[in-house]
This record gives structure tokens, C-alpha cells and sequence, in this order.
């Protein structure tokens, strides 16, 4: 069963790629050693590539939203003209009465003609002002409404050339952001290769030193990451668990930021079995959280970690069915003594 939950969209999570230091080899049980010299490049690529897809996406996303002011402008002028020619219409047809009353009243006498048989030439030249008024207004609204239709035509003009430029800035920056996706997911699967490879050995690499994004946390408690679909919950059943499910899933591509849900400290860091590539940290409030299925660290064993920040990125290292982050909430740094996290979490403020 699947719960959709989503947090700022990707293209807003600022992805930053590093220099990163690899390590040697960790001690055959699986523990991870704290290593030095030349780094991991998938794992940056794979950062730097999410960084560059989520700029992509917002220049993308600026310019649609800029092709659809530039409709609505459009449209504000066409009801604008539409409003002039309604005026006009109106005008035309108290002129047309008018001239209709005279007609039937003098005929196509002259004027002088119409004063000298007027029963009241005053009554006469109101009739024949109202005329003149009435042809003064049409005329007036004759003008606006030329001045307008030429307006609209040298507006309609360049509307329909910005437009242009638009959607071909738009179909530029598709082709662009679909190249981006396509590196990042070729990059994803090579990260993948790397983790199970490490995973089979049974010895983790080195931390991968991603330069970590400026956070201004207003809170000591986070989602260990930004953007994500909850799947597996704590409990749930499964054929791929010997009881039941310990932790809360959450699906996220390969190669995904995870967090420090809260600050501590890292007191695992091991590949090898179930779990895959896993993290686990300890809080000063006595409980533990775990990071697992991960296809890279950012991390050493015994490091501090503040709120949010990077511990490692997502995979689908050890008995994985696909991309996601396996998080568990424990009592003990070990197996077995795991509480239910999403509610542990809305104590903390963190809902899901």
C-alpha cells in the first residue's frame, strides 16, 4: 500500500556536487573504516547532475509560467476592444434614431427651410444640437476605437512573436532537462553498481564529502529526505521480511540526499547482509535512528551530525525490491528493538 506524501518539489532541493574523498577498504565484517585519498566521482556526479536537473526544472518552469502571462495580457486586450466596439455600437444606434426623428419630421429640407415652417424653431436647433453631439460622440468613439484596433494589432503582434520565442526557449529547455535525466539515470545505475559491488565485498568505501546545501532549520527535527512517496509502513507484512516490516519506507530515486532526521551521533557504518549500505546514528534522548539500503555514505563512524544534515544517498543496496530509503527508529543501535517511526516523528514535529 502506497501513501503519497510530497515535500518541496526536487527542482527545489539545492544540489550541491563536491569534492569527495574515498576511502580504503573497511574490515572484512562489514564495519567501515574511515578512509582517505582519490574520491568516489559517481557520487558527485550524481549530486552535481540532481543540481543541474533542478535548475533546468526552474528555468523551465519560469518560462511557462511567463508564456502564460503573456496570454493573459492578450486576453485583457482583446476584452478591452471588445468593450470599445460594444461603446461604438451603441453610439451608432442613437445617432441612427436621431437622424430617423429629424428625417420623418423636416424631410431633406435645409435648415433655414425648417425654421421658417417650425412651429418652434428653439425646440428645432435642441434637435438639430443633439444631432451635432450625437455625430461629435460617434465620431469621438470612431477614433478611440481605430486607435484601439491598432493598438491591439501592434500588441497581438508582439505577443505572438514573444510567444514564439517562448515556446521554443521552453522546447529547448525540455530537450535539456530530458539530457540531464538521461546522465542522472545512467549515473543512478552506475552509483548502484558501486554499492552492490561494495555490498558482495562486504567493505564500504570511503565517506563521500558532499558539500552540504545552506540550511536555515527553524526546528531540531526533519523528514531524513525533502521529497518522497511513503511506501512499506512499520508493521506491514511481507514475504520479504521474517515478521514484520521495523521501519518506514520511503521511495526516492537512487542516488537521493538522505538527512540526520535530528542531531547526533555515528555509530554505524557497514555494508553487507539485509540492510544493504547502512547508517545508524544515536540521539541524546536515547534513541537510535537507521539509515539502510543506501548507495553511499557522506559520513565517518563517530562523526557529529547536526539536524539535516547529508548522511548518505539513497539505493537499493541489500534485500531491496527498488529505489528507496529504509528508516528505522530504535531503542537500541541493534535490530530488533525498533518503535514505530512515523508517529516518534510527529512528536518531534516532523509529520508525514
Amino acid at each position: 500500500m502506497r501513501f503519497s506524501r510530497r515535500h518541496p518539489l526536487l527542482v527545489a532541493v539545492p544540489l550541491c556536487a563536491l569534492a569527495v574523498l574515498a576511502a580504503r577498504p573497511a574490515d572484512g565484517d562489514g564495519s567501515h573504516t574511515p578512509g582517505h585519498g582519490s574520491a568516489s566521482g559517481v557520487s558527485a556526479q550524481v549530486a552535481r547532475l540532481y543540481e543541474e536537473a533542478a535548475a533546468a526544472t526552474e528555468r523551465y518552469e519560469a518560462g511557462r509560467r511567463e508564456a502564460e502571462e503573456q496570454r493573459a495580457r492578450a486576453q485583457r486586450l482583446e476584452e478591452r476592444l471588445d468593450h470599445e466596439r460594444r461603446a461604438m455600437t451603441g453610439l451608432r444606434e442613437d445617432l441612427g434614431r436621431i437622424a430617423s426623428s429629424q428625417y420623418r419630421d423636416g424631410g431633406g429640407l435645409p435648415l433655414t427651410a425648417h425654421m421658417i415652417l417650425a412651429d418652434d424653431p428653439e425646440e428645432l436647433m435642441r434637435g438639430q444640437r443633439a444631432v451635432s453631439q450625437a455625430q461629435a460622440s460617434l465620431d469621438k468613439a470612431i477614433g478611440r476605437s481605430r486607435r484601439a484596433q491598432a493598438r491591439l494589432a501592434r500588441d497581438e503582434a508582439k505577443a505572438a512573436a514573444a510567444w514564439q520565442r517562448l515556446e521554443q526557449r521552453n522546447t529547448d529547455l525540455a530537450a535539456q532537462r530530458r539530457d540531464i535525466e538521461k546522465k542522472l539515470e545512467t549515473a543512478r545505475w552506475r552509483l548502484k553498481g558501486q554499492a552492490d559491488a561494495s555490498v558482495a565485498a562486504g567493505a564500504c568505501r570511503g565517506a563521500v564529502r558532499l558539500d552540504q546545501p545552506e540550511t536555515r532549520l527553524t526546528t531540531r527535527w526533519v523528514a531524513p529526505v525533502e521529497t518522497y512517496e511513503l511506501s512499506a509502513s512499520y508493521g506491514s507484512g511481507g514475504a520479504r521480511w521474517a515478521n514484520r516490516h521495523t521501519g518506514q519506507d520511503f521511495a526516492v530515486p537512487i542516488g537521493t540526499p538522505v538527512r540526520a532526521v535530528g542531531a547526533g551521533t555515528v555509530v554505524r557504518v557497514s555494508c553487507g547482509g539485509a540492510f544493504g549500505i547502512e547508517v545508524v546514528l544515536e540521539h541524546a534522548d536515547g534513541y537510535y535512528t537507521q539509515y539502510a539500503h543506501l548507495a553511499a555514505v557522506a559520513v565517518d563512524q563517530g562523526e557529529r551530525v547536526p539536524p539535516g544534515r547529508w548522511i548518505g544517498q539513497s539505493g537499493t543496496s541489500g534485500n531491496s525490491t527498488g529505489p528507496h530509503l529504509h528508516f528505522e527508529v530504535r531503542v537500541t543501535p541493534e535490530m530488533g528493538s525498533a518503535v514505530s517511526p512515523v508517529p516518534w516523528l510527529g512528536r518531534r514535529g516532523v509529520s508525514l
